[in-house]
């Protein structure tokens, strides 16, 4: 009786091993559909990357970058990916970008911190132009697009696949309060 009752335990075991794989497996298209249906993020696994010039490509491998934004509880804004993630190629250029939209009824300042994970390869990841290098102002309800620019280095040890690049905006209270007293655009911030 034991005997049929190990094999009985052993068939649901395998059962429910298969199922799992294969409702994991499942996910993944549901999980994309969701989150394009759901939060409006599109999962880009077809960025389009140029070489740079005298920089070394590595052909023979890519890197997953995923992208996370987050926002200082003092600053009204929504700021998030438009994408989550992208495979890359080390030494090529390519473009990401994050949405900011202004949920106040007033005029704001904001400015970005950019880290990258793990941090002890943040040195691998080049950002070649980005808008956290710049104050960034939105007008009440206002939504802008940042697009940022990065590379990969080629140089990125080989056991390292993955990385995340993050952004925290803060408001600039400073910034804010010029823009809120009614300065020139050209006197209150820098461009953005």
């Amino acid at each position: 009786m034991s005997g049929q009752h190990t094999q009985r335990g052993t068939r649901k075991m395998i059962w429910l091993a298969v199922a799992a794989f294969g409702f994991a497996f499942a996910m993944v298209p549901m999980y994309n559909i969701a989150c394009e249906k759901i939060f409006g993020v599109k999962l880009d696994n077809t960025a389009t990357a140029a070489p740079v010039k005298g920089a070394a490509v590595d052909e023979r491998r890519t890197v997953q970058v995923y992208f996370d934004g987050t926002v200082n509880s003092k600053l009204p804004w929504r700021f998030t990916p438009d994408q989550m993630r992208m495979t890359v190629t080390p030494g090529k250029v390519y473009e990401a970008s994050y949405t900011a939209v202004n949920t106040a009824p007033y005029a704001n300042v904001g400015n970005a911190t950019p880290s990258v994970a793990p941090n002890q390869f943040s040195a691998f990841f080049n950002k070649t132009e980005c808008f956290c290098f710049t104050e960034q102002a939105l007008q009440p309800g206002e939504s802008k697009r940042m697009p940022v620019r990065f590379i990969v280095s080629a140089d990125l040890p080989k056991e390292v696949s993955t990385l995340t690049l993050s952004y925290t905006f803060f408001i600039n209270d400073a910034a804010t309060a010029k823009l809120s007293a009614g300065a020139a655009p050209g006197t209150a911030l820098a461009a953005p």
